[in-house]
């Protein structure tokens, strides 16, 4: 019996893709990467991803796990050589159980982001975790990259609202971690080891996850800058002044807000006159678990402080769920914007915040420096010190031209991370994207044990590969 009748036995000969229909498996989310599948497979439960899991060990084939394909760094697409067989998750996608008491939800891999936000909500809970991709992005693809987002500030990454996990092996095994347990002390933590690994060690099918009360008020503000360490000077007091109330601090460069009102009309900043104009923004997000004057008291003291000392230009504080939606609106719209624009060359980047303002500095003047007029996009995390640091062509370049310097760039701004003690991936992961770069900057026995590590639970090399390390 062939392969693909047998798949076809495990989950059902229409969760069997093949031909033109594996299209949209095979071209990552920003459509760097084009690969080819022997089939793509869509099974419906744990028990259908250990029996595929079983064929493929047994009969030598790769595995590439897929969830949403919103991916960054092409860590769900699989190679050109049409051997890998792509196992998409999509079907796994029930809230197995929500805990009040333990303030907890089951959900498998398949679930999308958004559903989960809103099983929680539905519960009178908060599920934190929130990504401009949250209403296409899964669980499973979340936790393969440890996936970060706008509130890392106050609630951490995936991994640190991950409390267990359920695994197929790469040899068709069903671990099953899932214990809503915030101690456990009984040995290595395989939980850690599967989260932020790409699918190269095994397969998340579900995990349980940490839950929060609802914040009982919020007050979130756009702020006008002179520059970014007054931005950092900002978020140190806002640290100092709401502690984990604080659960925003997101930073953006003028012109790149300027960009999106420009090409969405729609939208606006909440600022007039020269306000508009400032060279940076910063949005701020302030959750109170006591009552809306008490959140509004402290916000108006913290941040009436920081504009009597001209830290602030100015200070636009929403005042309905319309106005702070709107603020954040024009945040999560800068990569569609980016993308109207045309081809950027993008860095995933993190840097300890007191070093932010000089990593910037230094690497802007050495990419003028080496490519005269080229275009800084810099915005993102500024709390947990997570940039989005993207350049674009000069006024004078084309897309190709621009692409022709790709990995010089790539390498100047990498070796500014480097030298600034920080990671070439803070939320996006490696995937195929950054794995060569792994080598420039993880010591050789950081190397050696994470390939030892891939080598005793993937022996055959079947998990994913190509991503992450090399082969």
């Amino acid at each position: 019996m062939s392969t693909l009748k047998q798949l076809e036995q495990i989950v059902g000969a229409t969760q069997v893709l093949t031909g033109e229909a594996m299209t949209p498996y095979l071209i990552d989310w920003r459509g760097r990467y084009r690969g080819e599948a022997l089939a793509v497979v869509r099974p419906g439960s744990t028990e259908e991803v250990a029996a595929v899991m079983r064929l493929c060990a047994e009969q030598r084939i790769p595995v590439v796990p897929s969830g949403g394909n919103t991916g960054m760094c092409g860590g769900a697409t699989p190679d050109e050589t049409g051997l890998a067989l792509v196992v998409c998750l999509a079907r796994l996608n029930r809230v197995r159980e929500l805990d009040t008491d333990n303030d907890t939800i089951t959900v498998e891999a398949g679930c999308i982001l958004q559903a989960v936000q809103e099983a929680a909500r539905a519960a009178g809970r908060l599920f934190p975790l929130s990504l401009a991709a949250e209403g296409s992005c899964t669980i499973g693809g979340n936790l393969s990259t440890n996936a970060g987002g706008t509130q890392v500030l106050r609630y951490g990454n995936t991994r640190e609202l991950a409390l267990g996990l359920e695994v197929v092996t790469p040899q068709g095994e069903i671990w099953n971690g899932l214990r809503g347990l915030r101690k456990d002390n009984t040995g290595y933590d395989l939980r850690d080891l599967y989260i932020g690994s790409e699918g190269t060690l095994g397969i998340i099918t579900a995990a349980t996850m940490k839950l929060y009360p609802m914040p009982v008020a919020q007050r979130i503000a756009m702020l006008a800058l002179n520059s970014l360490e007054d931005a950092i000077a900002v978020l140190s007091r806002a640290r100092a002044g709401f502690g984990a109330s604080l659960t925003g601090f997101e930073v953006m460069m003028g012109p790149v807000l300027k960009a999106v009102v420009r090409l969405y009309p729609q939208q606006r900043l909440p600022f007039d006159g020269s306000s508009a104009d400032a060279p940076w923004f910063a949005i701020l997000e302030l959750s109170d678990s006591e009552s809306a004057e008490h959140a509004q008291a402290r916000f108006e003291s913290v941040l009436g402080a920081a504009i009597e000392d001209g830290l602030v230009v100015d200070a636009a504080i929403a005042e309905n769920i319309a106005q702070s939606k709107a603020i954040w609106h024009l945040r999560e719209s800068i990569p569609l914007a980016e993308a109207e624009l045309g081809k950027s060359i993008k860095h995933d980047v993190s840097i300890p915040i007191s070093l932010i303002g000089k990593f910037v500095k230094t690497t802007n003047a050495a990419l003028q420096e080496k490519f005269p007029g080229i275009q800084h996009i810099v915005f993102g995390h500024l709390g947990d010190g997570n940039l989005h640091y993207n350049v674009a062509r000069a006024p004078n370049q084309t897309e190709q031209e621009l692409l022709a310097n790709q990995y010089e760039v790539y390498q100047l701004v990498h070796d500014s991370v480097h030298a600034h003690a920080g990671s070439i991936s803070a939320e996006h992961g490696v995937g195929q994207l950054k794995r060569d770069e792994l080598t420039r900057y993880k010591s050789e026995l950081e190397l050696r044990l994470m390939k030892q590590i891939k080598q005793a639970l993937d022996p055959h090399g079947l998990m994913n590969p190509g991503k992450v390390l090399q082969t």
